[in-house]
């Protein structure tokens, strides 16, 4: 290969697909309609699940350069100056930091918490098969279309009167005053991971004999999701309990995201998005899940946190990007050092300048055509195509149709 080659500032990638069975079906699934159209050798099969399609340089499904099939990762490694930059090769591990994707969910993902950087680091010294990397997974989730998920802690308000139901007493610690602590969530939380299947077939169908007015105006959804996640993952299964009791529910719409902190319990029910965390894939798992898949109810309770307890904690604003020159271009700020997400939303004949960033960026076009001029290059951009572009280098954005662009920047 020559060096021209590897170290073209900006590059094609091709992404890849995975087959999670909570994914979507066939052609019904965005991940796979992306993927295919960037990757030749990729055939949807109608009766197979695509759940997600990565697009980063994580070893286990590796992005590729769309004209040469070689490894991102290799490409990187070989011109980390270059491609890379000196913020990333001295702050943050010289490698991509983050891990961008597209998740196309039918059914509830695994009801899971990241482990923090501290955590993850003993859990891949113990057990690096399962934990793959020393890192922490704080994501942002960018909804592409109707978006329902589980995510963080509801208000205190909102579930103390629900463990004041005669059938779920049981599960509050002995000793507990009126005032609820995070201690106390925790033990509760724990409780109902570890109950019997009896008591939480019993508890499900107790629920669904409560008047709503008895559960709270806040909680008169619980009702309707208990069939829908019973038909997804069974009676038995303690996920329910814990997400629809103690759990915020959130639906969002296009454009709306959630930030979903290291430790932050969460899962994800419906919709399609664009996901991206630190450069991580360790997880733990409590429910939502066959038993098999279930990490230990202990270690997960004893890392859960308890930081913020409305959804309005959990979403996170866009704002005007200060790099777009033009204003089509919003920024999402997670509080975290490994990237920033922008979104541009481009209508017909319009276009927009994106000021260099210190780190690499890895682009998507999720919706539309148009061109990118980068590099002292011009470039095609339809729907599903990944780009990656080096530090400190301008990018130029144009569409005769209109184009909606999400990029990854450090």
């Amino acid at each position: 290969m020559t060096a021209t080659t590897t170290t073209a500032r900006v590059f094609q990638l091709t992404g890849s697909c995975n087959n999670y069975p909570w994914g979507k079906k066939g052609r019904d699934s965005l991940a796979a309609q992306l993927c295919a159209k960037t990757d030749k050798s990729f055939q949807i099969k109608d009766d197979d699940f695509y759940s997600e399609m990565w697009f980063g340089d994580y070893p286990d499904f590796p992005a590729k350069k769309f004209d040469t099939g070689e490894l991102l990762k290799d490409i990187l490694e070989k011109n980390k100056e270059t491609l890379l930059g000196k913020k990333v090769i001295q702050n943050l591990d010289g490698q991509l930091p983050y891990l961008p994707k597209i998740l196309s969910i039918a059914k509830a993902l695994p009801l899971q918490i990241h482990p923090n950087k501290e955590l993850a680091t003993k859990l891949h010294k113990k057990d690096p098969e399962n934990f793959t990397d020393p890192n922490h997974k704080p994501e942002i989730a960018v909804a592409l279309s109707k978006f329902e998920v589980f995510a963080g802690w509801k208000p205190l308000s909102h579930i103390v009167p629900l463990f004041q139901l005669s059938f779920l007493r049981q599960f509050v610690p002995a000793g507990t005053t009126d005032t609820w602590t995070d201690a106390t969530l925790r033990e509760i939380t724990r409780s109902l991971l570890k109950a019997e299947e009896g008591t939480v077939q019993f508890i499900a169908q107790s629920l669904l004999k409560t008047p709503k007015e008895d559960l709270g105006p806040k909680n008169d959804y619980i009702p309707d999701l208990i069939p829908r996640l019973q038909d997804q993952y069974g009676p038995k299964d303690p996920g329910t309990l814990v997400a629809l009791l103690c759990m915020n529910f959130m639906v969002l719409q296009p454009g709306d995201a959630i930030y979903i902190p290291a430790d932050g319990i969460h899962a994800y029910l419906s919709g399609d998005i664009v996901e991206c965390m630190a450069r991580s894939n360790n997880v733990l798992n409590a429910g939502f899940c066959p038993p098999a898949d279930r990490n230990s109810y202990d270690l997960f309770a004893e890392t859960l946190t308890f930081e913020g307890h409305t959804a309005a904690d959990m979403l996170l604003p866009s704002n005007k990007s200060e790099k777009s020159k033009e204003g089509h271009t919003v920024v999402y700020k997670p509080p975290m050092s490994e990237f920033d997400m922008l979104k541009a939303d481009l209508g017909a004949g319009e276009s927009d300048e994106i000021a260099p960033s210190d780190g690499p960026g890895v682009l998507i076009v999720t919706s539309g055509q148009g061109t990118m001029l980068a590099g002292g290059k011009t470039f095609d951009l339809k729907e599903g195509s990944i780009f990656f572009v080096a530090p400190d280098t301008t990018v130029v954005w144009k569409t005769d149709k209109g184009m909606q662009i999400h990029m990854a920047v450090v």
